[in-house]
């Protein structure tokens, strides 16, 4: 069983809430209330780079593709090597929906 280093009863109720939503017109009714724009594009960023990264993808032509700053490039890698296993959790979810 995954323990997450930050879980807490608050961070418990908004994911549970997240695996509530069933289409992607309510996740968008949910995030555009709960967060900024910015804030899901960042997210959506960061899910882009990390695909091209999973993919080999070398760093200069994430950053001109996504406009990812290699800070948030690096961070993402590091992610993907050291993390949680939540970006390579998505890919194998998604993989069949290519």
């Amino acid at each position: 069983m995954y323990k997450s280093r930050f879980a807490n009863q608050d961070i418990d109720e908004l994911f549970k809430a997240v695996l509530k939503l069933d289409s992607l017109e309510e996740c968008y009714r949910f995030f555009e209330d709960l967060c900024t724009i910015k804030e899901v594009l960042d997210m959506s960023q960061r899910l882009k780079v990390a695909k091209m990264l999973n993919d080999k993808k070398p760093y200069h032509e994430i950053a001109d593709e996504t406009k990812a700053s290699t800070a948030t490039i690096s961070r993402v890698n590091k992610s993907l090597i050291y993390g949680a296993e939540g970006y390579h959790l998505i890919f194998n979810k998604t993989k069949d929906n290519k």
